[in-house]
């Protein structure tokens, strides 16, 4: 069976914004500044920080890229119209809550939230449509995860270009971050819209309210201390897997937060 959308008609709909190539751009810089610099340099530092932040805003563009083109194929066309299939970051809901304060949690506390979001018209499609709309986001998150920590593991180098190589292993940590907390089922995170379709409709109705807050709900959770530490033993329980020592991650959040 042939797609109902060639791929001519998806090659017109996708279309890279200049905005986000320049993001690329910038995350590229900071990892040239990274590769040759001495590991406690300043330029390592501002290399290493560059890299993660704005390599962060890539991989958040390309969360919100496979909702869009995931209900895009499902016959969404309004995801097209807003600019969601440009990978522009400004597109992805409020720019400041979506975008620059996941960068200073990355900054500050090393967490890859939530950051931005699409508005798809979900309540047209199959059960299971749904649940792949919102599991395509957490998906790119994990895939990232896997694919940084597997260049690491079989090119990194504590003793050949260290500062970038922390700078990759941060990243590929923050990706697991990310990965974990949309995939918990509190109302407005993907992880809540995977189970929605499964809800009765009354349970639906009544959750509805808290979709606007899942986000303050969330934060009062990771800033639990108890809650805290679980969520991190598990995050540096999946890095481990990878054969990446959990090191190389903080000796890249270190940088990443130069000032501290």
């Amino acid at each position: 069976m042939s797609s109902p959308f060639p791929l001519e008609g998806r090659r017109r709909a996708v279309r890279p914004s200049p905005v986000f190539l320049a993001v690329i751009a910038i995350t590229a810089l900071g990892g040239a500044l990274a590769w040759d610099a001495p590991l406690d340099s300043i330029r390592a530092k501002v290399g290493v920080f560059v890299f993660v932040v704005f390599g962060w805003v890539v991989t958040l563009c390309l969360h919100e890229f496979a909702h869009a083109f995931t209900a895009w194929r499902a016959g969404d066309r309004e995801v097209e119209l807003r600019g969601y299939l440009t990978l522009n970051p400004l597109k992805y809901s409020h720019p400041l809550l979506s975008i620059v304060l996941p960068m200073v949690f990355i900054a500050l506390g090393g967490i890859g939230l939530p950051g931005g979001a699409v508005y798809v018209h979900t309540h047209n499609v199959a059960p299971r449509t749904q649940r792949m709309i919102s599991a395509a986001g957490p998906a790119v998150n994990a895939l990232w995860a896997v694919v940084l920590l597997a260049i690491v593991r079989f090119q990194g180098s504590a003793d050949a270009h260290p500062a970038f190589w922390f700078g990759v292993s941060f990243l590929a940590f923050l990706q697991i971050t990310a990965t974990l907390l949309n995939l918990l089922p509190l109302p407005g995170l993907d992880g809540y819209g995977i189970v929605e379709p499964s809800l009765s409709y009354a349970t639906r109705r009544s959750l509805d309210q808290f979709k606007p807050f899942g986000i303050l709900i969330l934060f009062a959770l990771i800033f639990t201390p108890a809650i805290n530490q679980l969520f991190f033993d598990v995050v540096y329980t999946l890095f481990e897997l990878s054969g990446v020592p959990s090191n190389w991650s903080r000796y890249g959040g270190y940088s990443t937060r130069f000032w501290t």
